[in-house]
């Protein structure tokens, strides 16, 4: 008898990069049978459904990364995905601008990442700038970024869902992984067996990994992403403004974004969390997770690496609305710092610790073999580089299954 819950490939997690790893094993084998078992009761209800839906355009990453390659890649064939499924894209691009002669350095080198990623990027002085969008504040000269865009990135889920679904793929919701014994993977809905498993769990990656034996130097560590709306128009900013990064860290600042609609909001922070699904009060609090959690935060904060404890002192003041607007009024000329409204749903970003060096992995990470593959850092933008991530993730399968690709 049939086992029908016997599957060739198996996925953890109905996020941005389940969908596309399926989509993609779809083109390639056009007869495997192929499930995602996600433990909510819809797609994309974490990291995929609660980023900015910011298209990324890859200048930001060493050209040695991974992140540059996909990003700029990512970034193309995203915006195609979404003009022939119909899906709404804001063409708005971006800007980055400095505030003094120190952040001017800043915007050189990232003219530099961006000429060697192949990613268009123009200087604009302040009279050019205001041609693309006259509220716009900067020191002598700014960069200017074309092709950023911006989608709603739960239609853009909901895209993919539905294409993967007509070819077979059968998603189980409120399914969630609890083990796994050899080929057999347990759920709280009964157990699943597969030729081979797939795990794209983001805020749970690395204890799914672990058990599987992989990850082992890796734990993730979470941060609060919070948006906050412009409610007084639409039309108070034209076009996305980001301020200069701090390199040394993968997060980009309090910056201006505008959404599909054309709305606008401000945002995100990056406020240490101390629980994986910390979103709001002590909702989906677990006392294991928070000690963890604390644990190594504590030893970041007292070691201070990567200038973590002067990150959470200043992502902390955040909280304070007004410290929070004050941080994105230095970007614009003029905007009404009473017309912004209510706090944004708040996501959580899935940061990569390496335990043994205290270091926040700024790159993609995989790990597997002919049995299991492990997305364990698939950070900011892996929305943007998720369709050719998944390529990527792809040809390592095939690889280690000794495919040909």
């Amino acid at each position: 008898m049939m086992n029908e819950n016997k599957y060739d490939y198996l996925i953890v997690g109905a996020g941005v990069i389940s969908l596309t790893i399926a989509r993609e094993l779809i083109s390639r084998k056009h007869f495997c049978k192929i499930a995602i078992l996600e433990k909510e009761s819809d797609i994309a209800q974490h990291s995929s459904g609660r980023n900015s839906g910011v298209l990324h355009a890859g200048f930001y990453y060493t050209a040695d990364s991974l992140k540059a390659k996909f990003t700029r890649d990512g970034n193309f064939a995203m915006r195609k995905y979404c003009e022939e499924h119909g899906i709404r894209i804001n063409y708005c691009g971006k800007v980055i601008v400095a505030t003094d002669e120190q952040e001017l350095q800043g915007l050189e080198e990232l003219k530099r990442r961006g000429d060697r990623n192949g990613v268009e990027l123009h200087w604009k002085t302040e009279d050019e700038l205001a041609i693309i969008d006259p509220n716009v504040k900067t020191y002598e000269k700014a960069l200017y970024s074309p092709n950023t865009a911006s989608v709603d990135p739960v239609e853009v889920c909901k895209a993919f869902r539905d294409e993967i679904a007509q070819q077979g793929v059968k998603i189980f919701y409120n399914t969630q992984y609890l083990k796994h014994n050899g080929n057999e993977i347990h759920t709280n809905n009964g157990t699943f067996t597969c030729d081979y498993f797939i795990n794209a769990a983001g805020l749970y990656a690395d204890q799914i990994a672990h058990q599987f034996g992989y990850g082992k130097k890796y734990t993730i560590i979470p941060f609060k992403g919070i948006y906050l709306k412009y409610a007084k128009n639409k039309t108070d900013i034209i076009t996305n403004i980001y301020p200069v990064p701090n390199l040394k860290n993968p997060f980009l600042g309090v910056h201006f974004t505008k959404t599909v609609d054309n709305s606008i909001k401000i945002g995100p922070t990056a406020i240490p969390a101390f629980w994986r699904e910390n979103y709001q009060g002590f909702q989906r609090f677990k006392l294991n997770e928070f000690v963890q959690i604390l644990y190594y935060e504590s030893k970041l904060f007292l070691r201070n690496s990567f200038n973590f404890r002067s990150l959470a002192f200043e992502e902390m003041k955040k909280y304070s609305k007004s410290v929070f607007i004050g941080l994105s009024l230095k970007m614009v000329k003029q905007l009404d710092k009473d017309g912004f409204g209510q706090f944004l749903r708040p996501g959580i970003r899935a940061q990569l610790l390496n335990k043994e060096t205290l270091e926040l992995v700024q790159d993609f990470v995989l790990e597997g073999d002919n049995r299991s593959m492990h997305v364990l850092n698939a950070v900011s933008p892996a929305f943007t580089c998720s369709i050719p991530f998944a390529k990527y993730v792809v040809d390592h399968i095939e690889e280690k299954r000794g495919l040909p690709n």
